[in-house]
């Protein structure tokens, strides 16, 4: 099969960690023809969409990981799939590729995660369709509002609706002499909706992230465990990664909203689960397969592709 990946620049890529370099090598071993492009690939001309797309093979983990075969001007049908991998900023751009992106699936091309269920899943306020496993959380650009909301919990965290990798995440209370300057920063003071989460404390035994695929957990999440004096547990932001079983909790809220999820297009989902809370739904690009992967064996790439190549299959 041909498979599409849409992707950042390919050399920005971190191949020890990244998640697509997992897709796109478990996919190479198996047959599958690998082609790349960036969001500004995708092209829309006289009712029809063209994808200008690079032929790749990956070499392996080294620093010239993948060399390039051809570029070539494509159409939707040259494709068997489409895998939407590009990282936030969940911006206008994003939103647009999106939309040209449901104009490939017009014209027969398969993608995951589909295109408008990305749209419609922010990654944060998602979890409002979950209030039962969430803990307290308030979304508003109201700033009055959050302050009543951080006298009444104390200790918050405070993030944009956008971010990711632990980016402008702030953990603050009442006394905190930087409370209004992190509000009106965060908000723009009161032009953007921002949420306020109770802090959690049993983030310090990790932010765990559990993966599912076509609604059905992987057997491990990755706990990613806050360094030094840093609250945030992001890889990005400096946490370290250690791979864990799923605890019952997590099983419970994978199975009751796993189903839900894949039944919308979301071929592949993170979820945030700190302290048994379901804090955010990860729908863009979610990571962690290779540290699951090197640190138990279970291959969650393989998981995700064995699930990519049944959709494809059965043509659902």
């Amino acid at each position: 099969m041909k498979l599409l990946f849409i992707l950042d620049p390919l050399e920005t890529l971190k191949i020890k960690k990244d998640t697509s370099f997992a897709m796109m090598s478990e996919a190479q071993t198996r047959g599958h023809e690998i082609w790349a492009c960036l969001q500004s690939d995708l092209v829309w001309d006289q009712g029809k969409i063209s994808i200008n797309a690079t032929h790749i093979e990956i070499l392996g983990e080294q620093a010239k990981w993948y060399q390039e075969i051809t570029s070539e001007t494509k159409t939707p049908s040259d494709f068997d799939s489409a895998i939407m991998r590009k990282d936030p900023p969940f911006d206008m751009e994003y939103i647009y590729s999106t939309y040209l992106l449901e104009l490939a699936e017009a014209e027969g091309l398969k993608v995951f995660n589909k295109p408008s269920a990305i749209r419609d899943h922010n990654e944060k306020l998602s979890i409002a369709r979950y209030p039962e496993f969430t803990a307290p959380t308030i979304v508003t650009r109201n700033l009055s509002a959050i302050k009543s909301f951080i006298k009444a919990h104390d200790q918050v965290i405070l993030k944009p609706l956008d971010g990711m990798g632990g980016s402008s995440i702030f953990r603050t209370s009442e006394s905190d002499p930087n409370l209004g300057v992190i509000l009106e920063t965060l908000s723009g003071v009161g032009r953007e909706s921002i949420m306020a989460q109770r802090f959690i404390p049993e983030i310090s035994e990790g932010d765990k992230r559990v993966l599912l695929i076509d609604g059905k957990p992987a057997e491990y999440a990755l706990a990613r465990i806050p360094q030094g004096q840093d609250h945030r547990g992001n890889l990005a932001a400096g946490g370290k990664g250690k791979a864990m079983p799923l605890t019952d909790r997590e099983r419970e809220i994978a199975n009751t909203i796993g189903p839900g999820l894949a039944s919308r297009g979301l071929l592949l989902v993170g979820l945030d689960v700190i302290g048994g809370f379901l804090t955010e739904v990860n729908v863009t690009s979610p990571t962690c397969m290779r540290e699951i992967h090197e640190q138990t064996g279970f291959n969650v790439a393989g998981m995700f592709i064995d699930a990519l190549e049944q959709k494809i299959q059965n043509k659902n």
